[in-house]
């Protein structure tokens, strides 16, 4: 049996990636607040006369689609607003954010919230002398949206609110936090986790912390999927300690 045919008119999407398909089209990987995250074919879309040329990341737009299938045809694309474009400083961050969405969404769920916290976060990068308050924060609410259920505010063990003057281990899965002793390798400050829920991390130290404990949630759901993000911020920043031992 068919499946049905879909027209979508004037969706608001981002690009989150997108690939050569035989000669002229390319394969445009989208997240769509109303759609979820989809695959579409823009065919002709790097032609001399490409009717596509709004196709960029981390730009608010409006596509329309149709087809049968999971990787419908692209049939317009327009800008949604001016939204001016990310820095070249934050560009990583940025790809950071797509690639994490690549990874850990499934096709065709819609998450309207998520999406907002995607839009809300690409904001701050655009502000933000540094992408690490806004990145941790998203990596946080990202676990929480599609389920996997990082929870900030409660003890695993006990139920008990999270402590400020506490220290917490780290239990990927259903475990959570439990309660460390403040001098265990890998403990973390129930503050951290308390500012980490706020959205209001602050100071170096408590992005540390909020670093190593959502790389470690991060990798639990991955599930040894590597992030090419990752791979290439390591590869700058190791750049100028070799350009220095040269």
């Amino acid at each position: 049996m068919s499946r049905s045919l879909q027209r979508v008119q004037l969706a608001r999407t981002y690009v989150l990636h997108q690939r050569p398909f035989r000669d002229t089209s390319l394969i445009v990987e989208a997240f769509a607040r109303e759609h979820g995250r989809l695959t579409l074919f823009a065919h002709g879309a790097r032609g001399p006369r490409s009717r596509f040329t709004a196709l960029q990341p981390f730009r608010p737009l409006l596509l329309s689609w149709s087809g049968r299938g999971e990787a419908p045809t692209l049939s317009a694309a327009e800008s949604a607003d001016a939204t001016p474009a990310l820095a070249a400083t934050q560009l990583l961050s940025g790809f950071y954010l797509n690639e994490l969405l690549l990874k850990l969404l499934t096709r065709g769920d819609p998450h309207p919230e998520l999406f907002d916290l995607y839009e809300g976060t690409l904001g701050e990068l655009r502000g933000a002398a540094s992408a690490e308050p806004a990145l941790r924060v998203f990596e946080a609410r990202l676990l929480s949206l599609i389920g996997y259920g990082l929870n900030l505010a409660a003890e695993a063990d006990t139920g008990k609110a999270v402590r400020a003057e506490a220290y917490y281990h780290f239990r990927p899965g259903v475990h959570g936090f439990v309660v460390a002793e403040p001098a265990a390798p890998g403990s973390i400050a129930g503050q951290v986790l308390q500012e980490l829920a706020r959205g209001e991390l602050r100071g170096e130290p408590q992005l540390r912390a909020a670093r190593a404990l959502m790389r470690a949630a991060l990798d639990h759901c991955l599930e040894g999927r590597e992030l090419a993000t990752r791979n290439m911020a390591r590869s700058l920043a190791s750049y100028p300690r070799k350009q220095r031992s040269g």
